[in-house]
Order: structure tokens, then C-alpha cells, then sequence
């Protein structure tokens, strides 16, 4: 459960493993929102074709809601027999014998984590209309893997606040740049055209030129605002994964600038979500910097397998720069963010560059 950082996978997870350690026909997990309902519910043990037609999620009502606002194991020889025992719909499974405990927190309650029609084991036929009853002992065992439950759900939502957090720091760096950049190419159009008024009558030829001017202007506030546009565009890592997602947006820059850019990849499979984001981001930094910053006329992406790990290469044939009065001078282009994100999923990055001769940057993964 502690290897996996997306909530959907743990609530999952969580349901799989209780179900199969307990031997239980069905299980499933409701994490509560504020109105009454869950937020998320995940079943094992019941198909897509039969969830389907089972319908609408579960309110918080009857012994679901028993557990949730009191914080109670509830034990059931027969949940059709329990007074709260509401009913459900007509697709449901038939449920007998019942096992929920709630997955806590502290004080509070993050789920209800429940199993039902324990298994009978060879040569031990059920009661009537009933499984086999779940016991003293396979409750502490649900009791003890809903705490086990409880630090994984929790550090899966800490998980994805700190993507959240992270996006948004990078759209607030992307805005800022933006408001920069474009406002500072707009003031200029704003005054060169002023001036070209000014002159069209006394200085035809002057006038001429600074309406050129005024159109260079115009062209470089566009590529601010495409560039700007591809960054801000969620990156679909999650539905397409690394090298369609680096595909795209090559292709994307492709159109939006004039220097050629393009994308290939070589025997890579799919790698832990966290090294595809940090991929990811090095990609787009370092495509930011050819294509903003180094005037390059070509910028070639590629991700190959390298012996056990993946390396990713973004190389451009730009003014490049001298690293090391980059560093003297305080500024860094990117390259300290760049090695922080490798260096936290235990990658290494190369930045090699010489003023007039292009750069390279090359960050390599485990895994791939």
C-alpha cells in the first residue's frame, strides 16, 4: 500500500488486499465527502459490466453511516437482518455475512473499509442463504490493516497536495515570466509605433523602419504567448504517459516557433510517476531555455533505455553560454531546478554548453 502515491491506487489496493487476506467474496472502501455521499468508492469482487448497472454510489445512511460517525467495527452473521439495513438495488449482489471497520485517523475518520460473504474453506459447506460467518479473529486482522490503511491513504493525499502545490508554484513562475516578458515586448511596440506617427510626415524613411521594428515586436510577443500557452496546458502524463506527452508538445513547439524541434524515443517503457514528472519538467525547462533564450534554429528531444536506466537528451544548436559565469553571475537558467528534480528521484544531470556551440542537457533515471 506505502508504494503506491495515487489515492485511487491505495483505496484499491486497500480493498484487494483485505479481500483476498480474509477470503471475501466481495469488498469495498467509501471515502465520505461533506454532503452525505462519498467521494470515492472502489468495490473488488464485482465487474464493470455488473457496477454498471448497480448504479449511483452509496449515501452515507445505515451501517455505512454507523461506522463513519461512530468509529465502530461492525460485525454482521446476516446484513439483511440488521434493523439499519436499508436495502439496495435491484443489479446488487446478495450479501449475507458483513465485516466493515472504519480507517482512522486519529480522530477522524478518513473511510469505511467493509467485506462481505466470507468464503468457506474445503469441506465446510455454508449455512443457509449465508457464507461462513467472519470471526473474532478476522476482525482484529481488517482492524489491523485499516491502520495500515490509514498512513498510506494519508500520505497519498499528502502526495498529491504536494503535486498540486507544485503546479501551482509552476503556473505562478509561468504568469510571472509571462507579465514580464509580454508587458515588456508591448511597452516597446506601444513606443516604436508612437514613434512612427510621429514621423511618418517629417521622416518617411525613419518612420519606415520603426514600423519594421514594430512588426519584429509584435512577432516576438507571439511566440511569449504560444510558448506561455504549451507550458500552462496540463501535460496528460497521466492518460498518455512520458513519450506520447513529449511527443506532443514537441510537435507543438514545432508549429508555435520557428526553429525546428523534434522528438525520438528508443526502447523506453513506462517509469514510476514520479520520475515521468520530473522528466517531464526538465524536458519543458530545457526546451524553454533553447528556444527563449539561446536563439537555436534546431532543438532535438530524445529518451533512449540506457543500460538499467532511461536518459533523457534535449540538445540545441544555439548562442549556448559558459556554465560557469552563469554561476558567478547568480543566475542559473533553470539548472537548479533541473538538478533538484533529478536528484529526487535518484537521477543525475549533465549540462554541457560552450558560447557558440550549442547545449546539451542530459538527465538519466533508473528504471525504463
Amino acid at each position: 500500500m506505502n508504494r503506491r502515491l495515487e489515492v485511487r491506487d491505495v483505496l484499491q489496493t486497500i480493498v484487494a488486499s483485505s479481500r483476498e487476506l480474509l477470503d471475501a467474496e466481495y469488498g469495498a472502501l467509501g471515502v465520505p465527502d461533506d454532503q452525505g455521499g462519498f467521494a470515492q468508492f472502489v468495490v473488488d469482487g464485482v465487474d464493470e459490466e455488473q457496477w454498471k448497472e448497480i448504479g449511483p454510489l452509496p449515501r452515507q445512511h445505515g451501517i455505512l453511516a454507523a461506522m463513519l460517525r461512530d468509529a465502530t467495527p461492525q460485525r454482521l452473521a446476516d446484513v439483511r437482518r440488521d434493523p439499519r439495513f436499508g436495502g439496495w438495488p435491484r443489479a446488487h449482489p446478495v450479501m449475507a455475512d458483513f465485516l466493515g471497520v472504519p480507517i482512522a485517523d486519529g480522530e477522524e475518520v478518513l473511510g469505511a473499509l467493509f467485506l462481505a460473504n466470507k468464503r468457506c474453506p474445503p469441506g465446510r459447506p455454508p449455512a443457509r442463504d449465508r457464507g461462513c460467518a467472519f470471526t473474532e479473529e478476522d476482525e482484529e486482522l481488517l482492524r489491523l490493516l485499516a491502520q495500515h490503511a490509514a498512513i498510506a491513504l494519508t500520505n497519498a493525499r499528502l502526495y498529491e497536495r504536494s503535486r498540486e502545490l507544485t503546479i501551482a508554484g509552476e503556473r505562478a513562475r509561468i504568469a510571472h515570466e509571462l507579465h514580464d516578458a509580454v508587458a515588456q515586448k508591448l511597452f516597446s511596440l506601444r513606443l516604436t509605433a508612437q514613434a512612427a506617427t510621429a514621423l511618418v510626415d517629417r521622416d518617411p524613411v525613419r518612420a519606415k523602419e520603426e514600423l519594421h521594428e514594430v512588426a519584429r515586436l509584435a512577432a516576438e510577443a507571439a511566440d511569449e504567448l504560444r510558448a506561455a500557452v504549451v507550458e500552462l496546458r496540463p501535460a496528460a502524463l497521466d492518460e498518455d504517459g512520458l513519450v506520447a506527452t513529449l511527443r506532443t508538445q514537441a510537435g507543438v513547439l514545432d508549429r508555435a516557433h520557428t526553429a525546428a524541434v523534434t522528438f525520438t524515443c528508443e526502447g523506453v517503457r513506462a517509469l514510476p510517476a514520479a520520475h515521468e514528472e520530473a522528466l517531464l519538467r526538465v524536458a519543458q525547462e530545457a526546451l524553454h531555455n533553447a528556444l527563449r533564450h539561446a536563439d537555436a534554429s534546431r532543438v532535438e528531444v530524445a529518451l533512449v533505455r540506457h543500460g538499467t536506466g532511461t536518459l533523457l537528451t534535449v540538445t540545441d544548436d544555439g548562442a549556448g553560454f559558459d556554465p560557469g559565469a552563469v554561476r558567478s553571475a547568480g543566475r542559473h537558467l533553470g539548472l537548479v531546478s533541473m538538478r533538484d528534480r533529478a536528484n529526487g528521484v535518484g537521477g543525475t544531470l549533465t549540462v554541457t554548453s560552450e558560447p557558440g556551440k550549442g547545449t546539451a542537457v542530459e538527465m538519466e533515471v533508473p528504471g525504463g
